[in-house]
């Protein structure tokens, strides 16, 4: 692993012309403004620019500045000089990106995920940044790059959602200053914040619904989790992009530290997504138990197994890791 500063990798990409910036399957707007950012500061660098990612641009956050510019990887692999993957913590979880990429590029990562071990040649990793949109952001502010409009949105986006609205642990007084310099870069603070919190469709109200009517409160009530099958995606109508942010609801719950989310996928998976509220629980180590990773507050794993048998499994070893509850006085 070679962690760098950004001034290594932007030398790095001198000479290289075309360039895939790719981010995470099951992309949120870290995932896509940080990826549109790059892609268009490298293409104003004179770079042949591509961007890709396995779910390609979902129609929920289309309204993305230059959002069209990310597509799904073809079936054909394509040769690249370099891949620069965005907020992408483990390799694997670029998906099918990977087997469309022929050769051997250079490869770099930019992420803040504390479980990222560093996979690619050139690696800037630093979780201490709430999002990825924030490192992006304060490399090209350090380094005098020109912040369009386009470019200042989309990392504004990637901020404001990866830290709840700059509320979650990790936000910090440079967080606040970084979103400050963004807007003055030509934000619409209140456009924005429209599109990206008051725009849901009916149907994912339907699915809050459910998870409050089927929640269950384990560990006295310290853990909140809910459980959403096949069978009740079907039912619901809803499709995978729906789920987020739902689980948020339930952490709010007073008394809870923790709250899980499992999402039953087929061939036998679970798509465990785990939130702390309280920094004596480290999601982030509780999912690398079972092979994912992600931040101390928020993180995920996919699990292979019975649907039932993983959510017990998951509980049990929450249950663990917070311990007996404290006394009350």
């Amino acid at each position: 692993m070679r962690n760098v500063a950004f001034p290594e990798i932007k030398e790095a990409l001198l000479g290289r012309k075309r360039i895939l910036v790719a981010s995470h399957l099951r992309p949120d707007p870290d995932a896509y403004g940080s990826a549109i950012a790059a892609a268009l500061w490298l293409r104003a660098e004179g770079h042949e620019v591509t961007v890709w990612n396995e779910d390609g641009m979902l129609e929920k956050y289309a309204f993305l500045p230059s959002s069209e510019l990310v597509t799904a990887p073809p079936v054909e692999p394509s040769g690249f000089d370099a891949v620069l993957a965005l907020d992408t913590s483990v390799k694997n979880r670029l998906g099918t990106v990977i087997d469309a990429i022929a050769g051997s590029p250079l490869w770099i990562c930019i992420d803040h995920h504390k479980s990222n071990e560093g996979y690619a040649d050139l690696n800037l990793i630093d979780p201490s940044r709430p999002a990825t949109g924030q490192i992006l952001a304060e490399a090209f502010l350090n380094e005098g790059i020109t912040i369009t409009p386009e470019m200042a949105t989309n990392l504004f986006a990637a901020i404001s959602t990866d830290t709840g609205s700059f509320q979650y642990h990790g936000t910090s007084d440079r967080t606040y200053e970084v979103g400050a310099e963004l807007i003055r870069r030509g934000v619409n603070v209140a456009e924005l914040s429209r599109s990206l919190y008051e725009n849901q469709p009916r149907r994912r109200l339907e699915l809050l619904k459910h998870a409050l009517v089927n929640a269950q409160f384990t560990s006295h009530d310290r853990v909140a989790s809910f459980a959403l099958s096949l069978a009740d995606v079907e039912k619901l109508g809803v499709i995978p992009e729906d789920n987020e942010g739902i689980i948020d609801n339930l952490r709010s719950v007073e008394g809870v530290k923790a709250a899980a989310f499992f999402e039953e996928l087929p061939e036998g998976m679970v798509r465990l997504s785990l939130r702390s509220k309280d920094a004596s629980f480290d999601a982030c180590n509780l999912c690398r138990q079972f092979g994912g990773g992600g931040h101390p507050m928020a993180s995920g794993a996919r699990i292979k197994g019975a649907f039932e048998d993983v959510q017990k499994t998951v509980l049990s070893a929450i249950d663990a890791a917070l311990g007996s509850p404290s006394p009350i006085r």
